[in-house]
């Protein structure tokens, strides 16, 4: 008699245990809903790989609870210096705005994100995580779910799934084995990349050079992370040997260059890598969505390779819980091909171009690059035509079929349809605290109001109206001044007007906010409830193309 091969069932199977994969698991955890998360390997990443976390991603995480560990762990940095061989050229502040709760960026080692993300959901029990459980295969059944074959040290069994979240990574079994690919560009430039530890600590900045000194004709980035540990990448060219290039002797001496000769440091990590810029065509091919490297690649520089990846399943996830729980139709999820692939190729169109700044191809190009070399020193102009990287920046999904008609009285100041909500700090009673944090998870209606509007008759209809909807919506209002009435709602105070300004608002303004904390509409005045309505039903989905 044979064993019959063990078939489970489950709503959501996530493929993949590095960041975007461990990260979709938290944002489905936050909304009730539990995962499969299978994983081939029985350890975090070796190597530091994804080092760059960016504002927005620090956004994601920390709506889903999990940034207070890696603000801890990482190094935040703001700053960034450009050099031409010796000269800095120029540098550049990425957050002038200080009302932010968030750093630009941080540096932290991909495998303590990891470690966090892990931890975190261990303490919510929604998600199995399941590492030594390799899929060896996939097929999509009649009922369009997805049948994965997995294979344990111990034994081979079946899932069942009706979603699969890909995030398998750039060679993604799963993509190969629907037939699937990414098409693009490679780059034939090899670059080394190693992480060294240093005892000294570094100035916590970004630092590039153009044809410097200590590597000539080339390029260098450096990068501070935690436990004084440096990511250096230097360009090797396009007939460069990886097996010479990485012998660590070589680097030794290659990096000693670079930092000096009193400069001690022991090699943690050595790879010399090229890169290609690529995506699928499309990344819902249900009931499976590829998310991060497994849909869309990119270089290095300008960190849009895992920041892209979490910007990914902060659009996904929402969409596929408020599907399960019967809250949307499932027209929605086409939503999400329609706002993340154009947001990937914004990627690897800034990701090409550095690329091709760095290592100009032709005459041309060279004579260009040379030409905005020489005016970057007394033209500031041209300094933002030296390109070392276009650092990651949420996109803005403005043509969105889930958005509606932007109200023309905004003449186009504040955030339009489609971008990410903006932080700003706020007063509630004698404390200092931050607008994103009150938006949460949901559909959320930010009301800018005063006095007069909180005592009128019409808000007390718009108040009523809001909680009747379903989904839940938050209603979160911001004032100007303390508000004399006594409000069984939460106001919170913007006293220094930024806040109203930011958002290019007036009492009586209205913003209706996706879970994901992206704009949907928004109107100057109050809108007609039948028009709010008729907005919050198309943000999920049920008015497509209208």
């Amino acid at each position: 008699m044979t064993n019959k091969k063990r078939i489970e069932a489950h709503d959501i199977v996530i493929v993949g245990g590095g960041p975007v994969g461990l990260a979709a698991a938290v944002e489905f955890s936050n909304l009730g809903i539990k995962t499969i998360l299978l994983e081939t390997s029985d350890s975090f990443s070796d190597g530091s790989r994804a080092i760059c976390w960016s504002q927005r991603t620090l956004e994601i995480m920390d709506r889903s609870g999990a940034a207070t560990k890696m603000l801890e762990k990482g190094v935040t940095w703001n700053q960034g210096r450009v050099y031409l061989k010796h000269h800095e050229i120029y540098n550049f502040d990425l957050q002038m705005e200080t009302d932010l709760k968030m750093p630009a960026f941080i540096n932290l080692q991909q495998y303590y994100v990891e470690e966090f993300l892990e931890s975190h959901l261990r303490g919510k029990k929604l998600t199995d995580i399941r590492r030594l459980n390799e899929v060896d295969d996939i097929s999509i059944t009649e009922n369009k779910t997805a049948l994965l074959s997995v294979i344990t040290p111990n034994e081979k069994y079946e899932i069942n799934a009706k979603y699969v979240i890909a995030a398998d990574g750039v060679n993604s079994f799963l993509r190969k084995r629907l037939g699937l690919e990414t098409k693009g560009k490679k780059f034939e430039e090899k670059f080394l990349i190693t992480d060294i530890h240093v005892k000294e600590p570094y100035p916590m900045e970004r630092r590039f050079w153009f044809d410097p000194i200590f590597h000539k004709g080339q390029s260098a980035l450096l990068h501070v992370q935690p436990d004084n540990i440096l990511r250096i990448d230097l360009q090797l060219g396009v007939n460069a040997d990886p097996k010479i290039e990485s012998n660590p002797t070589r680097v030794q001496s290659r990096i000693q260059k670079m930092l000096g000769e009193n400069i001690d440091f022991d090699i943690q990590w050595i790879s010399v890598y090229s890169f290609s810029c690529k995506r699928m065509d499309r990344f819902v091919h249900e009931p499976v969505f590829f998310v991060g490297d497994a849909a869309h690649v990119v270089s290095p520089f300008g960190a849009r390779g895992g920041n892209g990846g979490i910007q990914d399943i902060d659009n996904l996830v929402w969409k596929l819980a408020s599907v399960l729980k019967g809250l949307a139709p499932k027209s929605l999820l086409k939503s999400y091909d329609l706002e993340r692939v154009p947001a990937a190729d914004e990627n690897i169109l800034n990701s090409s171009r550095s690329t091709d700044f760095m290592t100009p191809k032709n005459e041309a190009s060279k004579e260009f690059r040379e030409a905005v070399f020489l005016l970057s020193k007394n033209m500031p102009f041209a300094r933002k035509l030296v390109n070392s990287g276009r650092l990651s920046s949420p996109h803005s999904y403005h043509n969105s079929f889930l958005n509606s008609k932007d109200d023309p009285a905004f003449i186009g100041k504040g955030p339009i349809p489609g971008s990410a909500s903006l932080d700003a700090v706020l007063g509630l009673k004698s404390t200092e605290v931050w607008l994103l944090d009150y938006l949460g998870r949901e559909f959320c209606c930010l009301v800018f109001v005063n006095d007069s509007i909180l005592s009128s008759k019409r808000f007390e209809e718009f108040r009523k109206f809001v909680k009747t909807l379903n989904p839940q919506m938050n209603l979160v209002m911001v004032s100007r001044a303390i508000i004399s009435k006594n409000m069984r709602a939460t106001v919170l105070v913007d006293k220094s007007g930024k806040c109203f300004n930011k958002w290019s608002a007036i009492p009586g303004s209205v913003y209706l906010i996706r879970p994901d904390q992206h704009i949907a509409t928004r109107w100057k005045n109050y809108p007609e409830l039948e028009n709010l309505e008729q907005a919050f039903k198309k943000a999920l989905g049920h008015c497509e193309g209208k």
